[in-house]
């Protein structure tokens, strides 16, 4: 399903409605059926993105203010048992068969081996992933290879020392090359590397940031700007754009864009880097949706189904199953919560209006 520049981020979705219906997706009185998590528009979500808390130990400047977020009280939390529960429920009853772990920091979450090792033990097993800042990621990541996890996604705008803490307001950056270090060594590769370059800030050291991770076999994904955070700040005029970034990349590194078929529903357009096997992504939300393609589904820390990252409803899972609902209640609560997704998140119509969550709390 190719996504152009239609102001849901994707055009020629309407006709995938009628496709789904013919697939058995609906009954005849438009009843959402036992197939996994189907939309109206043919999209099926396979990939289930878990986030474990909203707090964070850095306060990066295009997501939180610098004294922080008012955060989750421990009773709103999904407790450990609970999350495990309700990751079963979408491997085993609903298709999914990716999981990412995400924040706020999820390596905050104190029973985050525990919780990864109960999640590779289900079957059919899930390839299950992490996305993280990398801080404390030197101590954990043995631990968290012993449980099954197959790898990690570390953010990391900059090499810079200086202008990291520009950024994250915290001097953190050894911690995390560290923690980037130990994750390789641990097996829990490959790497990916996630970075955000703002503009007067970091948007000059993309060619040096591509660099330290073609030299340390990382892999690179260059992510555009979303207007995801707290301050509701985020002003598309300021944001550097993937055809920027590519400029800027181009002559130096040759890049070419690999085999477009090969991507599939992944967020990131990948380019080779002087004809080698070294590649570098560009995940464009803003300038180049991908919605029409999206098969991701959020669970926040604190049990509400997210349909897309720009939603500004969600579905409440964790009251549910605290009521007593069992696993096929809750297997048809989340196909419910799926099934009125929209076709696009809609950033580039002027009736746009950020989500009421900023990133951390919603999870990656």
């Amino acid at each position: 399903m190719a996504c152009s520049s239609g102001w849901w981020g994707g055009e020629g979705i309407e006709p995938q409605a009628a496709a789904a219906r013919s697939l058995g997706f609906v009954t005849a009185t438009e009843e959402v059926t036992q197939v996994g998590l189907a939309d109206t528009y043919g999209r099926i979500a396979t990939d289930l993105r878990v986030s474990l808390t909203d707090r964070c130990n850095l306060r990066c400047t295009y997501c939180m203010p610098e004294e922080g977020l008012d955060w989750l009280a421990k009773p709103e939390l999904l407790t450990d048992d609970e999350i495990v529960r309700l990751v079963g429920i979408a491997v085993t009853q609903l298709g999914v068969h990716e999981i990412r772990f995400t924040g706020g920091e999820p390596l905050l979450r104190r029973g985050l081996v525990g919780i990864v090792a109960r999640t590779t033990a289900l079957e059919p097993r899930p390839e299950v992933s992490l996305t993280t800042n990398g801080i404390g990621l030197a101590r954990q990541a043995v631990a968290l290879k012993e449980a099954g996890l197959d790898r990690v996604n570390v953010s990391l705008d900059t090499i810079r020392p200086d202008t990291f803490v520009e950024l994250t307001r915290r001097d953190r950056l050894k911690d995390v090359l560290a923690g980037m270090a130990a994750a390789q060594e641990a097996g829990l590769s490959p790497v990916k590397v996630n970075a955000v370059l703002m503009r007067g800030i970091n948007d000059t050291h993309a060619p040096e940031l591509l660099e330290f991770c073609l030299e340390h076999g990382y892999e690179l994904r260059f992510i555009e700007q979303m207007p995801l955070d707290a301050q509701h700040g985020w002003d598309r005029a300021t944001m550097v754009t993937a055809d920027e970034i590519l400029e800027r990349l181009g002559e130096q590194f040759g890049l070419e864009p690999t085999d477009a078929a090969a991507r599939g529903s992944a967020p990131a357009e990948i380019f080779s880097v002087r004809g080698g096997a070294q590649t570098v992504g560009i995940i464009a939300s803003v300038t180049r949706p991908f919605c029409g393609d999206c098969d991701r589904v959020r669970l926040t820390a604190d049990g509400q189904v997210r349909d897309c990252l720009f939603a500004r409803t969600e579905s409440d899972l964790r009251s549910a199953m605290r009521a007593g609902a069992d696993d096929a209640e809750l297997a048809d609560r989340w196909r419910r919560a799926m099934w009125k997704k929209l076709p696009g998140h809609g950033i580039n119509d002027p009736s746009f209006l950020q989500p009421a969550r900023p990133m951390s709390a919603i999870g990656g």
